[in-house]
């Protein structure tokens, strides 16, 4: 009864926070229930069949698998609960997607009860969640003669678990909320600091809009006023979900409006709507389409034109927009997904066509995106069992061919890596395609509810056509607090034991790594043909193709191998000119951003591939523009590398998958040697021009072409919040790149951070050689705001302490890391000191430290989000300048922006990262 106490008692603690119980998930406590159900005279009996039915997780979790096993033992007569019939038994069943239900359900249906074995054999016909023993046990039965094992497999070769379900509604009729004026950040529906909590979905509900009362009370309020309509969260003059894939924010958003996806599992809801002026940013509309959900371009403010038809602007020199029609909140709309359009009324507003394609459509009607790559899974299994033609039932993959038409990098990735395309077909971009993916990564932030997904889709090894998958702890790396400590450890032995290279050894035979996931990934990432799935919008590798994704992504990925998408459309960046002394390449990435704003009438980028003719960079510097490319809002980048740095490149990464397995990270498979093997091929196959480097066709065709002007980047480039523009919709945005003399050396910087996946070993240097410098011309270093300094990993910091330059990072700082006794609060203040900080993400997450509220922060991250890496205020907004290491390292020092003649004199002699342009093109 121990168990079942401290269940009653964290309920009652709950209540004090206005909480349900927490659902269910371990095999203890919900044994202890089925006892007190079976005891007709034990007085918590009642609140346990209610917990029984109504508050146990599906798929398999340990609880999953011990209510199965109840309901089994009742169908067969072997328990007899008077509240629990063998018909609910089997609809439990039925609602409890897959693992112990399925094997529950098979062994009922191929045993001898012919009566109950029909039942069961209904429930099976519904069900897509089977798994290679699920199926092989068909597939044998079916083989001796099973006419019930027949009649399933006959069923799922016509795809009755997909075709007898309900059609989409023709008219959905909606309500308008709008959540926010501009971009909205996912930040914005699940907070990073509450990262803790999203695997608790009601309690991390209670965050929507940043725990903002009134606009929940506003939003309920909506809801009550239009009790037969679906609310649609809008991102007004803006994009929704820019930041981040966040699963947790779809999960919020569809908790608060959308609908219950199971009465037999609290809090699960599925089927959000959403939209923006700007449309859904790619990632997290891949998220949307995961739950069943909408996600609208809305196109509701338009550039407004002259007589002459020429666009309007205004005295900054910007588009002058006005409003196409409205969706101020309380507008009732009509969605017709037969049409694809959205109506006011009779009057149509806009074609919606892209958010109702016959795929998304699909995704709608299966109520979310796992179903539909399941059912085709199971659909050909049992096609090829019975030795039949595949029944067309889905609605076709669109393939898009042009003769004669040459393949951009990513064109030549995806037909290289499709599955179950027409043979022989070239696949353009607009191609929807099935992909096998090669490397898969789980963060510690969004791990949990990976796990949970993993567990929901009945899912329990890695799939063995995945090379390898990394499960990091960064995200959780500076404060190693209650939270973290209750939360960390079980995700690494879910993980470790699921089949991934694990951040810490559930064992604990090897050092704890905390390195940043992106950095990881993207040194085990060993061929440059290779898709990678991430769990964070910065999963952007220098070799290869990487999306970032939503945790149900990234575990599709890891449960089956796969991803679909369409293939995007590229645009081709390459570069002239040459780099000025004092330049760093972060000021290369920042000037790429601003000189395609300048020369586009729009952000050519958003929603596509940047393929990058880097070509002399190696992959860890080559990652500062492929990172940053998140902030262009494109869905992913590739760099077309020369065949000598590609090499190279992978000998670097050889280097450091050999150190994991040095340390003790790799397991009884050994992924990590496999990586070593696959990047020794790939190295061979390159020197002998086998296979050279991936390269585009000469006849490829891009969206657009862009070139980048060296010549022209003559200051340092600072991506700036714009906090006070006077058009909420143009603030933080990242597309405000100025140039260091726009602050004439007077802003003050409360604070400077140097670390996040951004920077590589050799801005680290810069710190060490910055301060040598300084000290050589002053005496001393003296620093007037704190600068905050976390190497990415734990690699570069052995290389630094060889190469002596971490004894000058030791010497000037204030704090350093101790892996033997880390932080267990998060610092709420800082003194003008540098603090060496642990490998991970720190300030830049915003899950754990934070700036001063109010500070003005110079930093070499990627967010600049408002509340992200620093809060408002009631003194001032808080504001987060992003720059390259050498600005923010001054800036820390002078306690202001400097001006150009001091930034120069500072780098002087200083090997900043340089880049030069490949000198002959790069294509096939």
């Amino acid at each position: 009864m121990n168990t079942y106490i401290n269940y009653i008692k964290e309920i009652e603690e709950r209540k004090g926070e206005g909480l349900n119980p927490k659902p269910i998930d371990g095999s203890e406590l919900l044994s202890e229930i089925i006892s007190q159900i079976k005891d007709l005279a034990n007085v918590h009996r009642e609140e346990s069949l209610n917990f029984f039915i109504y508050n146990v997780l599906p798929g398999t979790t340990s609880a999953a698998g011990v209510k199965a096993k109840f309901l089994k033992e009742i169908i067969l007569g072997e328990s007899v609960v008077k509240e629990i019939s063998p018909a609910f038994a089997f609809e439990s069943l039925s609602h409890m997607k897959g693992g112990p239900s399925v094997e529950v359900l098979l062994d009922i249906a191929l045993g001898n009860d012919a009566t109950i074995a029909q039942e069961a054999a209904k429930v099976l016909k519904t069900q897509v969640f089977l798994y290679e023993a699920d199926t092989n046990r068909l597939k044998e039965a079916y083989r001796i003669g099973s006419g019930i094992a027949k009649n399933i497999i006959e069923s799922y070769a016509k795809a009755e678990f997909f075709t007898k379900l309900p059609d989409v509604d023709e008219e959905i009729k909606i309500v308008t909320f709008i959540a926010g004026v501009g971009d909205i950040s996912t930040d914005l529906l699940s907070p990073g600091g509450d990262a803790h909590s999203r695997s608790d979905r009601e309690l991390h509900g209670k965050c929507l809009f940043e725990h903002n009362k009134d606009q929940q009370d506003k939003l309920l309020a909506l809801q009550k006023e239009h009790p037969d309509k679906r609310v649609m969260l809008i991102a007004e003059k803006g994009t929704m979900g820019v930041g981040s894939s966040r699963m947790s924010g779809v999960n919020n958003v569809a908790l608060w409006t959308g609908i219950e996806a199971s009465p037999y599992v609290p809090f699960i809801n599925i089927a959000p709507i959403i939209a923006g002026t700007n449309g859904i940013s790619p990632i997290f509309l891949t998220t949307v389409g995961v739950t069943g959900g909408i996600g609208i371009d809305l196109k509701n403010w338009v550039k407004k034109l002259d007589k002459n038809g020429k666009t309007v602007l205004n005295k900054d020199g910007e588009a002058v927009l006005e409003e196409a029609y409205s969706v101020a909140t309380g507008t009732v709309l009509t969605i017709n997904t037969k049409t694809k359009k959205l109506y006011n009324g009779d009057k149509e507003l806009i074609d919606i066509s892209s958010s109702l394609t016959p795929q998304k459509t699909e995704f709608i009607k299966a109520a979310g995106s796992y179903a539909i790559v399941f059912g085709k899974k199971l659909q050909a299994f049992a096609a090829k069992t019975l030795g039949t033609d595949l029944i067309p039932v889905f609605a076709p993959s669109k393939e898009v061919t042009h003769e004669g038409q040459g393949l951009t990098a990513v064109e030549k990735i995806f037909n290289n890596n499709a599955v179950g395309t027409t043979p022989g077909a070239v696949l353009h971009a607009g191609s929807d395609v099935r992909v096998e993916v090669n490397i898969v990564g789980s963060q510690d932030t969004t791990g949990l509810m990976t796990s949970q997904e993993l567990e929901s889709m009945a899912s329990t090894v890695i799939s063995p056509i995945v090379d390898g998958a990394y499960q990091s702890g960064c995200h959780t790396a500076s404060v190693w607090d209650n939270k973290a400590q209750a939360n960390i450890p079980r995700l690494m032995k879910f993980m470790n034991d699921y089949g991934l290279i694990t951040a810490r050894d559930p064992k604990g035979k090897y050092h704890a790594m905390t390195d940043v996931i992106h950095k990881v990934l993207n040194d085990i990432t060993v061929d440059d043909w290779s898709i990678i799935i991430g769990g964070d919008s910065h999963t952007r590798m220098s070799k290869g193709v990487a999306f970032g994704a939503d945790s149900g992504t990234v575990a599709l990925a890891l449960a089956t191998g796969e991803a679909s998408m369409p293939i995007p459309e590229s645009v081709k960046v390459t570069f002239k000119g040459e780099m000025n002394e004092y330049m760093d390449f972060r000021d290369v990435v920042h000037a790429t951003q601003s000189q395609m704003l300048k020369n586009f009438d729009e952000n050519i980028f958003q929603g596509r591939i940047i393929e990058v003719h880097i070509g002399t960079l190696l992959a860890d510097q080559a990652f500062t523009f492929t990172d940053w490319t998140a902030e262009m809002k494109a869905k992913a980048s590739i760099c077309i590398s020369q065949d000598d740095t590609l090499i190279e490149s992978l000998e670097i990464s050889k280097g450091r998958i050999q150190i994991m397995i040095d340390k003790g990270m790799d397991n009884e498979k050994e992924v990590l040697q496999g990586l070593i093997d696959i990047a020794d091929k790939r190295i061979n196959e390159i020197k002998s021009g086998e296979k050279p480097a991936l390269t585009p066709d000469a006849n490829a065709k891009y969206y657009a072409e862009f070139e980048v002007d060296l010549d022209i980047i003559s200051q340092p480039m600072i991506a700036d919040p714009d906090v006070h523009n006077d058009d909420v919709s143009k603030r933080y945005t990242h597309d405000a790149i100025r140039a260091l003399s726009f602050y004439e050396g007077k802003k003050t910087v409360d604070l400077g951070f140097v670390g996040s996946c951004m920077v590589h070993k050799g801005d680290l240097k810069i710190v060490s050689q910055m301060l040598r410098n300084i000290e050589k011309k002053q005496g001393t270093v003296k620093f007037n705001a704190p600068l905050i300094v976390a190497a990415p990993t734990y690699n570069i910091i052995d290389e630094l302490k060889k190469e002596g330059d971490w004894e000058m990072l030791q010497k000037y700082s204030g704090f350093e890391f101790d892996d033997n006794d880390p932080k267990s609060k998060a610092r709420t203040e800082y003194k003008n000191m540098m603090y060496l900080e642990r490998p991970g993400c720190n300030l830049c997450m915003g899950n754990q430290e934070k700036a001063e509220k109010g500070d003005t922060v110079m930093a070499t991250s990627t967010r600049l989000f408002q509340g992200r890496v620093v809060a408002d205020s009631d003194r001032k907004k808080g504001e987060s300048l992003l720059a390259s290491t050498p600005v923010v390292v001054l800036a820390a020092i002078l306690g202001r922006t400097p001006t150009m003649k001091e930034y120069e004199a500072a780098v002087h002699g200083i090997n900043l990262t340089k880049f030069t342009p490949p000198t002959k093109k790069l294509c096939s």
